[in-house]
């Protein structure tokens, strides 16, 4: 664990589900002693796995303390709000929400929008000069992740600028109202735990990032109800209010901001969002035929940043969707926005990772671990989290599974355990299903109840051998464990010239149920009964010898305090008037003498 990544693992409260692993898009999971942990050079920071971890074991990693010292230090922190916030506060105005932000301490609040306006106006300015070619947008921090480190051969198509936030964070401290540029620190606000990671890489810029989730705590701790606040004059967004940038949080958003306020009739626009989706859509992107660039706006979470994974919830897109195109200003005029001074140049250069090459011989190794031997065996049933079989080897080989994540091995290991059990066991065993066909028997109970034939069907389906119908002469007892429910317990049956001690009892309620039986007419049986009724009588003898001098005890004292009593009645009589004996003792001796 290492609470300075942005996403982690507290190991005590991780148990053995594997859900992380089977749900989040990269295998970034590590399994050690069925804990899985993240591994932070192969996380892409989507946050999937802390939004669907059961036991909370995946922790976002708490930026508030930092944000609140530098709050209270007194220097000038510019709060940078993701346009999101439309849909994470609803019913909000700008100035109210302006207004709760200075109150906990910001000197001022700018949109985040406003680096998405200059971002938009340099990508529409390159689809019109170069090369026909695909562009895909460098907005989402998650997805340039994952296409520098997954998709490495496509990294070089990302559009080689700064993130909004970042471009943001660059026009804030070139802008005259914040000068001195030194003294302004610039904290983020939005539901992206993927923009700790920027603040991490880039912290001449943006000094931290805080997601939704944490600016609620700092409301309540501060005890600060956006929807109480009264604004004044000053509540407002600095320097001004963001145009089409407040459309970027939803899907279609930076390509409706492209259009309608840039100017361009460009038709090769789309948009895809969720990284499954993305993946699907960037398939044979290569060898599509191009008579013009195509731009490709790709978020990571579905639906937008609305669904970002640190807001208050992933559903209710609708909504959240009208909100952002309903905060977002008409459109003017449209005029190309000019391309801005400054320098949003960034290199989104491929950071591939090494992988592992395994041979077949070793993966056939690895698979036989866990009890595949052949390619029937492979069901690729995802069970473990991995897609196939193959690629659970492969993370086996890596050290980053653990054979225990086979649920089919493990499955058929338990069954093998359960198995090799009855059959040692001495007692006569049967398990049976609830129209009484034999699942499972042993050795014993076949010689017992003189059908041999069952004993050799143990490793196939038994219920297709026999049924207890035509094995016991007691099938009752076995149906009215199932319908009722009651176990019947340590019963003596007679079969046969033998004599049965046994036991029927619920498996699986209504289901399955199991019988076990010992035959007490024989010898070595007659013996073991004979020592534990010989046991059961001595302490049966004990108990009563035990009450006896109980009973003897609490007589004597009974009897003794009634007599202390008489001779206390009789001595204070013959006292002389006026004295008294000291020593309740002294009773005794006094009426003794």
């Amino acid at each position: 664990m290492n609470s300075h990544d942005p996403i982690f693992t507290e190991p005590r409260e991780c148990h053995d589900c594997y859900k992380c692993v089977r749900n989040c898009p990269v295998k970034a999971i590590k399994v050690v002693e069925g804990r899985a942990s993240v591994l932070p050079e192969l996380c892409i920071l989507c946050g999937r796995c802390v939004e669907i971890c059961p036991s909370g074991a995946k922790k976002v990693r708490d930026d508030l303390g930092r944000v609140r010292q530098l709050l209270a230090s007194g220097a000038r922190v510019v709060a940078s709000l993701a346009p999101s916030w439309v849909g994470e506060f609803p019913g909000l105005s700008r100035e109210q929400m302006v207004a709760a932000l200075r109150r906990v301490g910001f000197h001022a609040v700018s949109e985040t929008a406003l680096g998405a306006q200059l971002v938009s106006a340099s990508v529409a300015e390159d689809l019109t000069q170069g090369p026909p070619r695909p562009i895909l947008s460098s907005a989402c921090p998650a997805v340039v992740s994952w296409l520098q480190k997954y998709q490495s051969e496509r990294a070089c198509h990302l559009t080689p600028l700064l993130s909004p936030v970042l471009a943001h964070a660059r026009y804030l401290k070139a802008h005259p109202d914040f000068a001195p540029a030194e003294q302004l620190k610039i904290v983020f606000i939005g539901p992206c735990i993927a923009k700790k990671m920027e603040a991490d890489q880039h912290p001449e810029l943006l000094e931290r990032a805080l997601t939704f989730r944490e600016l609620r705590k700092l409301l309540q701790a501060e005890r600060v109800v956006p929807s109480e606040e009264k604004p004044s004059g000053e509540d407002r967004f600095v320097p001004e209010q963001a145009e089409e940038g407040a459309l970027y949080p939803i899907a279609g958003g930076m390509v409706a901001g492209i259009r309608a306020n840039c100017a361009i009739a460009h038709p090769a626009l789309m948009e895809f969002s969720g990284l499954r989706s993305i993946e699907s859509a960037l398939d044979g992107l290569e060898e599509l035929p191009l008579e013009e660039s195509l731009f490709v706006e790709l978020l990571a979470c579905t639906g937008g940043c609305v669904n970002g994974p640190q807001g208050s919830s992933r559903s209710g897109t609708a909504r959240k969707r009208r909100a952002v195109l309903s905060a977002a200003p008409a459109p003017s005029v449209a005029v190309p926005r000019p391309r801005s001074a400054l320098d949003l140049a960034e290199s989104c250069r491929a950071q591939p990772l090494e992988k592992s090459i395994y041979r077949d011989a070793e993966l056939r190794e690895a698979l036989k671990q866990v009890g595949k031997f052949s390619e029937s065996d492979e069901l690729n049933c995802s069970g473990c989290g991995y897609d196939s079989c193959r690629d659970f080897a492969r993370a086996l080989l890596a050290g980053r599974a653990e054979q225990a994540m086979c649920v089919a091995h493990m499955r058929k290991l338990a069954l093998k355990k359960a198995n090799a059990l009855i059959r040692k066991m001495p007692s006569a065993v049967v398990i049976a299903d609830q129209s009484l066909c034999i699942i499972e028997t042993n050795q014993v109970f076949a010689r017992l109840f003189g059908r041999p034939e069952l004993a050799d069907a143990n490793d196939q389906a038994a219920g297709e051998v026999s049924s207890l119908n035509r094995v016991v002469p007691f099938p009752n007892l076995f149906n009215s464990v199932l319908k009722t429910g009651k176990d019947i317990l340590d019963r003596d049956l007679r079969y046969r010239e033998a004599i049965l001690h046994g036991s029927i009892f619920t498996i699986e309620p209504g289901a399955i149920v199991g019988g076990i039986f010992q035959d007490i007419t024989r010898p070595s049986v007659q013996k073991e009964q004979v020592v534990k009724k010989a046991q059961e009588v001595i302490r049966k003898n004990l108990e009563t010898v035990q009450k006896i001098a109980y009973l003897l005890g609490e007589n004597a004292s009974e009897s003794e305090i009634i007599l202390d009593s008489i001779i206390e009645s009789f001595a204070a009589a013959e006292l002389p008037e006026g004295e008294k004996v000291q020593d309740p003792h002294d009773w005794k001796r006094l009426y003794r003498s």
